[in-house]
Order: C-alpha cells, then sequence, then structure tokens
C-alpha cells in the first residue's frame, strides 16, 4: 500500500465580490458625480499660474490678450463665490507653463460615480495638462477609473450628466469616436444604459456652451446649434427644453455656460441679462459672477470647474 500523504489544503477563503462604488467612500473617500444638478459638495480647479504671464494668445486659441492679475481675479472670484454656498475647493497646483488654458478644468476630467475619467486633449497646444490633473487627483485620493489612450480623443467637456442611467456623449473637433467608445464602455461598466450622442457644429468645441442642465427638468440651449435628436431625447424624458434669447450671450458671454449649485441655483458669468431672465423666469436662481477676463479664452464658469463630488 502506498503511504497515504494529506492532499495540501486550499486557499479556505473567497474574494468579497462587490460593486467598487459600494465601496468608495471607505477606501477612497467622498467622491462621485451621476449629475449636472444635484448639490454640488466639491470641485478641482486651477488657479491661472505663471502659464498666463506671457504667452501669444492667437496661438493657443484665446480671444483676446489677458490679464495675469485680472484673470486670477476672476478665478478667486469664482471659487469664493463656490466656498460661500458650501462647495470645497481642491486645486491643480503645478502644471506646465505653456499651457494658459489649463483653468479650463472641465475639459481634462470627467467625473463618474466611481472614479474619474482623464481625457486626452484634442489641441497640441493643451496636450499635456491632463497629467497634472491626474497627479492632482492621485494626491487627494480620487480614483482614476480610465485615462483616454490609443487614437482616443476626448475631452470631459463633451459629456453630459443627463440622470444616473443617461449621458450625453459629443464628437467632433474635440472628441473622436474611438475616444467616446472608452468614455461609453467604462459608463456602461457602473450601469448607464442610455446613450444620447451630439454632434457638436463645426465652429463650437464642446456639449456645455450650447446645453446645460439648471434642474433635473430644464435645460437651457442654443436653438440653432443643438441637434433636433438630442432636444427631442431629453424631451421624451420629461425635460423642458429652453432657448437662449441671445446668440451674443450664447457664445461671447457664456450665458448658457453656467454651474448648478443645486437644482434650479446656477452661478452664471455676469452680463448675461437675456438668459438670466429666461432661467428666471422659470423659478431658477441665478448668481451672476464677474469673470470677464477669464471668458476671453472662449470658455466660461462650467468650463473652468470639474466636479469631484455631488450628492
Amino acid at each position: 500500500m502506498p503511504r497515504d500523504i494529506d492532499a495540501l489544503p486550499g486557499e479556505r477563503w473567497f474574494p468579497l465580490e462587490n460593486d467598487f462604488g459600494e465601496e468608495i467612500e471607505q477606501y477612497w473617500g467622498p467622491w462621485g458625480v451621476s449629475s449636472e444638478v444635484s448639490p454640488l459638495r466639491a470641485v478641482l480647479m486651477r488657479r491661472p499660474g505663471a502659464e498666463v504671464e506671457d504667452f501669444s494668445f492667437e496661438e493657443v486659441r484665446f480671444r483676446a490678450s489677458v490679464s495675469a492679475e485680472k484673470i486670477r481675479e476672476d478665478h478667486d472670484r469664482l471659487t469664493d463665490c463656490y466656498r460661500k454656498y458650501g462647495v470645497e475647493v481642491f486645486y491643480v497646483k503645478e502644471q506646465r507653463p505653456d499651457r494658459p488654458n489649463a483653468f479650463f478644468m472641465r475639459d481634462l476630467m470627467f467625473m463618474t460615480p466611481q472614479g474619474a475619467i482623464i481625457g486626452r486633449p484634442a489641441n497640441p497646444s493643451r496636450r499635456g495638462e491632463e497629467r497634472y490633473v491626474a497627479q492632482a487627483l492621485a494626491q487627494l485620493g480620487v480614483p482614476i477609473i480610465k485615462t483616454i489612450n490609443g487614437k482616443g480623443i476626448f475631452e470631459g467637456a463633451n459629456a453630459m450628466w443627463v440622470d444616473r442611467k443617461t449621458v450625453i456623449l459629443a464628437s467632433g473637433s474635440r472628441g473622436n469616436r474611438e475616444g467616446l467608445e472608452q468614455v461609453q464602455l467604462e459608463l456602461e461598466r457602473q450601469g448607464v444604459e442610455n446613450f444620447i450622442h451630439m454632434q457638436i457644429p463645426y465652429g463650437h468645441a464642446h456639449i456645455d456652451g450650447i446645453l446645460n442642465m439648471a434642474r433635473e427638468d430644464l435645460v437651457m440651449v442654443h436653438a440653432p446649434q443643438v441637434p433636433y435628436d438630442v432636444c427631442a431625447a431629453l424631451r421624451e424624458k420629461g425635460i423642458e427644453v429652453v432657448e437662449a434669447p441671445s446668440r451674443t450671450e450664447a457664445k461671447k458671454t457664456m450665458g448658457i455656460n453656467f454651474v448648478a449649485i443645486k437644482p434650479g441655483f446656477v452661478v452664471q458669468a455676469e452680463g448675461n441679462p437675456r438668459c438670466r431672465e429666461v432661467l428666471e423666469k422659470k423659478g431658477v436662481e441665478v448668481v451672476p459672477v464677474h469673470v470677464y477676463e477669464l471668458l476671453k479664452g472662449w470658455g466660461g464658469i462650467h468650463c473652468a470647474t470639474a466636479f469631484l463630488k455631488r450628492d
């Protein structure tokens, strides 16, 4: 008879197979976004640094030269406003000295319920900014669930939450098919079921310059530039579509590019009286903020703000 040898024991334990989102706050922190309008708790910003002190505005697609002092004052005014309404402000403290657009933080990342997707900017004059956003997120303990790679191009302002199950994804000069497919795959993993494709017209960059949510049931659009199918899809979900009444306010003073602090309460660039009136007639409270110098970069308040936490 052969000698009996005990079998090697098994591991005798099994992995915890739960969803990452269930434990993000326990192990990472209070991060996550699945709305454009639910109460805003934390944002990531870049206060303009040395990169805005000496540059050619034509080469980086600004519409005019800027004063470094004034643009910082504008940015401080905006972040002070956020703090006034209970929003915690974090900063990207390091950045390339040749990237004056870097304060447009929404372009560089898109926040999900389970962490951040790091974008890959389309314009060579912005490529590389995202590295320092990733660095800041890592220092804060915000999970980075995806960095756009391969030939993908994606900027965070070309994704917009409609609700927990629905996201608008836009293609155009700032987002190609490969980039959007990478984003869609990550969002599908997190339970997003409905995607509204939006084609950004020639001459525009991002969703938030021509469409933005003020409440769960109210969206403002720059009517000549938003595809009918997008408006129809939103209306089918019970969302009222209101039109910006001024082309000047929509394009130059960024009247649509506001940030909702909570449903029906938005921060908007000063100098948009007609857009403000339309919103207020719909019951939206509007807080104007003086950011004239910041607007010279062809972006606004929403462009400058990366959301980290919404309830």
